[in-house]
């Protein structure tokens, strides 16, 4: 939650990103990888807990304040404010290994009940979840995740209705709703070819418990490529904390 907070203090930052998965009990909780190992003191599968064991587990922080598993109403109670002001979610359905039948549908009513629909992007490595939230809401904004962006492309052509006859028909707003988020080192397409696009790069590495590297990327080379947003650890290293009032 610490991250979140001093992430959303951030001048001129466009959104943040987080992943979800189901707890055994049904409840959504904010946690990267399927496992807990890596960044708590238990061990196991996230499904192979309720949300009430999940809680019991500590995150380490290097001080004497331990942080805890959140679930994403915690989240989006911080983060409502700052996404009525236009702050953007990128929520990533975490089920393309271990599926979470009707994550779907719990988030989006959640979002809905919130009224955050609209600053709400929703990805996946599984397509066929992604396919499933633009069935329920056909303007939801989405996100295809994939390695090479070529991969991503031909997924948002086959699978979304960004085919020519149908592209003549919705316009370039369906490409707007339906983003490529592609590994930054599979930009496999130029910049020409991705003309119009919405491209998000995400980056491998560096994940907690590492410790930051303090190093800055040439975001212009990236641009060069055709990338036009990009997921950071460290987006503290390129904008600065706004002055508490």
């Amino acid at each position: 939650m610490t991250a979140f907070a001093k992430a959303a203090q951030l001048e001129r930052l466009t959104g943040i990103e987080l992943d979800i998965q189901m707890t055994k009990d049904g409840e959504i909780v904010v946690i990267h990888d399927e496992r807990v190992d890596r960044t708590t003191d238990g061990i196991g599968y996230v499904r192979d807990y309720t949300y009430a064991e999940l809680r019991k587990l500590s995150i380490e922080t290097g001080q004497r304040r331990k942080e805890r598993i959140p679930s994403i109403q915690e989240v989006l109670d911080l983060l409502q404010a700052g996404m009525e002001a236009g702050l953007l979610l990128n929520i990533e359905l975490k089920n393309s290994v271990i599926p979470c039948p009707g994550m779907e549908e719990k988030i989006m009513e959640l979002t809905a009940r919130r009224n955050l629909q609209n600053q709400v992007i929703y990805s996946s490595f599984y397509t066929m979840s992604l396919q499933k939230i633009r069935g329920m809401d056909a303007d939801a904004f989405v996100g295809v995740l994939d390695t090479k962006v070529s991969d991503c492309f031909y997924k948002q052509r086959g699978c979304f209705g960004t085919g020519s006859a149908q592209m003549e028909k919705r316009g370039q707003e369906q490409i707007l709703r339906t983003a490529l988020h592609p590994f930054w080192k599979g930009m496999d397409l130029t910049k020409e070819q991705l003309q119009g696009q919405t491209v998000r790069a995400w980056f491998g590495g560096h994940l907690y418990p590492e410790k930051p590297t303090g190093t800055r990327l040439a975001l212009g080379k990236l641009e060069e490529m055709g990338i036009t947003d990009v997921f950071l650890n460290e987006p503290e290293r390129y904008l600065r904390q706004r002055e508490s009032r």
